[in-house]
């Protein structure tokens, strides 16, 4: 059913949800659009609404090639809404899902693209603060580049930051996606250029591996590992490769490439990896780790421990998206004294296809099998011992001689 946002448009299909809203595809006075269409209780917010005004002219100045410009801002009644250009496409969380990892030529050349477009928006002073699958759209109509990617744009520029307003999230509050947040984050620092460098690094690992390197179980536990874990190296990609990824996962912000150093550093390296296959490795077993909760509470109910990633709202008190990924998080700041603790074992470690992960589920069970063979052993080792012992003792008892004094039948210990 179509239904009218603003004076000028109209929207007719819904493309897609997420936590901040639904996206429709639209018709305005220059052809088809993509409106975003924010949810009505953020609507009602008058203080987001003001800051919503307020980054208009940032948001409608963003031109680049690799970036879904902005073209309209509109708030109308209970509407709150971003009017975008129409990108013929998928998200790459679409394209992750189906197959699972990229090749390697291909993630580096969609990541390549990403950090141009974040060169851009950080040349302008804007920082995205929530790169993530969701919010990368391929576009299906556009030339193949190395490994036959798609150009790559990135999306919803603006949103976390419209969210993020000081009524919703005081200094003690973290908004984002966890598996994406970068450390200084988790800290309570505020956001620079540099979280977009993190979260995209975060982006290529998962690209290339399948997983991110830090996720996985409670978001408590998620938001732990990125400040205290080293993040594990993936076997099979060129050392180049690697090391770009390791500095800008690097803890402190300051050692993390800006955008356009990124963007071509990663195209200087298409041409050795062009065939490479995707990575042969599992995905490590995704378990809720119990005591995790101890280190940051989200705000809102959480039903159970076992939490899937990205299945907390945006707002306290909100349903999940549909999209179990395209979700962000309102949580509190962990106490120095928490994340000084570390997380419970170990990164998200790549292991050899088939083998468990240490302190996984099946590892643990493997374990507790063992022990219960070892259990039985000794039981069976400790009888035969008692029956020999007996038999022995009734001998002699049945020949008739003496017992012997063991206390000297050994040199005694000094």
């Amino acid at each position: 059913m179509a239904r009218k946002i603003g004076s000028r448009y109209t929207a007719h299909q819904i493309l897609g949800r997420g936590s901040a809203g639904t996206v429709w595809l639209g018709e305005g006075p220059e052809g088809p659009v993509a409106v975003k269409l924010l949810r009505e209780d953020l609507a009602s917010d008058q203080e987001l609404v003001g800051r919503f005004v307020q980054e208009r002219t940032a948001l409608l100045g963003l031109e680049h090639p690799n970036v879904v410009s902005v073209r309209d801002l509109v708030v109308d009644g209970n509407d709150l809404a971003l009017v975008m250009d129409l990108v013929r496409g998928t998200d790459l969380r679409t394209r992750l899902d189906r197959e699972k990892r990229l090749a390697p030529e291909a993630a580096v050349a969609i990541v390549a693209d990403v950090a141009d477009g974040l060169a851009a928006a950080h040349a302008a002073g804007v920082v995205h603060r929530d790169v993530k699958p969701e919010n990368v759209l391929l576009d299906m109509q556009g030339p193949l580049g190395p490994g036959g990617a798609h150009p790559a744009l990135l999306t919803d520029f603006g949103v976390a930051k419209l969210i993020d307003s000081p009524k919703r999230t005081r200094a003690t509050k973290i908004i984002g996606t966890p598996d994406y947040l970068a450390p200084e984050i988790v800290e309570g620092l505020p956001p620079r250029a540099s979280v977009d460098i993190y979260a995209l690094a975060t982006v290529l690992y998962e690209l290339l591996a399948g997983f991110t390197p830090f996720g996985g179980g409670h978001p408590g536990a998620v938001l732990r590992r990125h400040v205290t874990e080293t993040v594990v190296p993936l076997p099979g990609i060129p050392d180049e490769l690697w090391q770009l990824v390791v500095q800008c996962l690097a803890k402190a912000p300051a050692s993390r490439l800006r955008a356009s150093e990124l963007g071509a550093r990663l195209r200087e390296l298409l041409p050795m990896l062009a065939g490479m296959p995707p990575l042969d490795v599992d995905e490590p077993d995704t378990e809720a780790e119990e005591d995790a909760g101890e280190a940051a509470v989200p705000s809102g109910p959480v039903a159970s421990s076992r939490v899937r990633r990205g299945a907390v709202p945006l707002v306290p008190g909100a349903k999940p998206a549909d999209s179990n990924r395209d979700t962000h998080t309102s949580m509190r700041v962990p106490a120095p004294d928490e994340l000084a603790g570390g997380a419970r074992g170990t990164a998200r470690a790549p292991r050899a296809t088939g083998a468990p992960r240490p302190g996984s589920a099946r590892n643990r069970a493997a374990a507790r099998r063992r022990r219960v063979v070892l259990g039985v052993g000794a039981v069976v080792l400790a009888a035969a011992v008692g029956m020999g012992a007996w038999a022995a003792t009734a001998g002699d008892d049945g020949g008739g001689s003496a017992p012997q004094d063991t206390k000297n039948s050994a040199p005694s210990s000094p």
